[in-house]
């Protein structure tokens, strides 16, 4: 009796069970929820917001320093191509 009902449980595995469970998890991922346009709209202003915080934060430190010869800002100033304006919306993944 387990010489024919082995093979059939290994058939049924591999032809039966196999299938069910890598189709069962595509259509697990791809009902998965994604980034919506609103999401990347809101996501490039915050980029904006936080690059104008980081060049108000620099210009902060500039005067400070101006203003006291022993200030050291604790980390370094930030590459000049990184302007805003090099900044293009139609730039995403």
């Amino acid at each position: 009796m387990e010489d024919i009902f082995l093979p059939i449980m290994i058939c049924g595995m591999l032809f039966i069970g196999m299938p069910w469970l890598i189709f069962h998890y595509v259509t697990k991922w791809k009902q998965a929820p994604k980034i919506t346009d609103e999401d990347e709209k809101l996501l490039d202003e915050l980029h904006l917001l936080a690059r104008r915080l980081e060049e108000r934060l620099v210009t902060v430190e500039r005067i400070v320093a101006a203003d006291n010869p022993d200030f050291r800002p604790r980390r370094p100033a930030p590459d000049a191509d990184l302007s805003d304006d090099d900044y293009s919306f139609d730039r995403r993944n």
